[in-house]
């Protein structure tokens, strides 16, 4: 188990081409810190699946892993009964589960949405094409990450962290100041002057003077549900998504559609029924793009536009919500309804 005076070393990521000084050490972490737990401190710090593919290989998946025809996916699947974007594992609620995007999913001959990943679980997703899942990991702390304007959340397991502004963006983006991952038995660190470091819960990682906290995140509080707002004066909204169309309606006037891009950011979010990384909704309507700047830029562009339209049409726009981490979803009220037709 890692020791507090362990969990108390400062990891000084300083300028780029600044050293590392191991002089630098903290004071005992603050209290929300000290967390203590099996898994605290060990490289096992994430929940994940193994899962046997038709072909009999075995794909380690965690939260945000595709599975699909698109050769990006975590486990691609090449074969033409399964979709682009198949299915999809999230965390939620210290559970991994599997979700259906645009392809149908059964289990026991029974077609559902989603269903929770255990051992020995049988997933048909087309007639003739299966898996299996062997084994399910969940500890009971997964390794969080937080700082100046980057929320306390789940690290997920290839990151990139960004500077004027400071955020932290899921996947690997060039010019990032550093990159964080998973190895599979490990979590690593490197900044862009070429250093490597181990990372761990307890470590702090500082960038342009701005400090970064690794900590152990409890498991039943790393996934995210849908996200309802409090209650409020707004009109109720029924917004009927069917991919390259979604209708917005409202009882205080007609109704508003959406088409073209607009409309696939909506409707992938109502698919994945719960926040995602602004790289998964993006390589959902953009498979063909594998350079990560013009793929953020079509989707700030796309964003931009979408709350534009919602402003103009009087439709709230934070109905498509970003949390400055790089999660977004749909933010629905008291008497929201969502009609997933996709």
């Amino acid at each position: 188990m890692l020791s507090l005076a362990r969990a108390a070393l400062r990891l000084e990521v300083g300028r780029l081409g600044a050293g590392l000084d191991p002089k630098h050490c903290s004071a005992p972490s603050p209290p929300h810190e000290k967390i203590t737990g099996p898994h605290v401190g060990t490289p096992t710090m994430q929940a994940y699946a193994s899962v046997r593919g038709p072909d009999g290989s075995t794909h380690e998946l965690v939260h945000g892993d595709l599975i699909g025809r698109l050769v990006t996916s975590a486990m691609p699947l090449d074969d033409a009964r399964i979709s682009e974007a198949h299915a999809m594992v999230s965390l939620r609620e210290g559970e991994l589960r599997l979700i259906a995007l645009r392809g149908a999913m059964a289990v026991d001959g029974r077609r559902v949405g989603e269903v929770a990943m255990t051992p020995g679980l049988e997933i048909t997703l087309a007639r003739g094409v299966g898996l299996e899942v062997l084994d399910v990991h969940l500890p009971s702390h997964v390794l969080g990450i937080e700082g100046p304007g980057i929320p306390r959340q789940l690290l997920p397991p290839v990151a990139s962290v960004l500077t004027q502004p400071l955020r932290l963006v899921a996947g690997h983006v060039d010019a990032a100041a550093a990159w964080l991952w998973h190895t599979g038995s490990s979590w690593r660190v490197r900044r862009a002057d070429g250093s490597l470091h181990t990372l761990e819960a307890g470590i702090e990682l500082e960038l342009d003077g701005a400090r970064l906290q690794l900590l152990a995140l409890p498991l039943q509080q790393a996934g995210l549900p849908r996200t309802r707002a409090a209650a409020g004066s707004l009109a109720p909204l029924r917004v009927v998504a069917s991919f390259d169309t979604v209708q917005i309606h409202r009882e205080d006037g007609a109704p508003v559609v959406l088409g073209g891009t607009q409309a696939r950011v909506v409707s992938e979010l109502v698919a994945l029924g719960g926040p995602a990384a602004w790289r998964i909704v993006a390589d959902l309507i953009w498979p063909d793009e594998d350079d990560a700047d013009v793929l953020r830029s079509r989707f700030d562009v796309t964003i931009s536009r979408l709350r534009r339209k919602l402003k103009e049409s009087r439709i709230r726009t934070d109905l498509v919500h970003t949390d400055g981490s790089g999660q977004i979803e749909l933010l629905l009220y008291p008497g929201d309804h969502v009609d997933d037709r996709t």
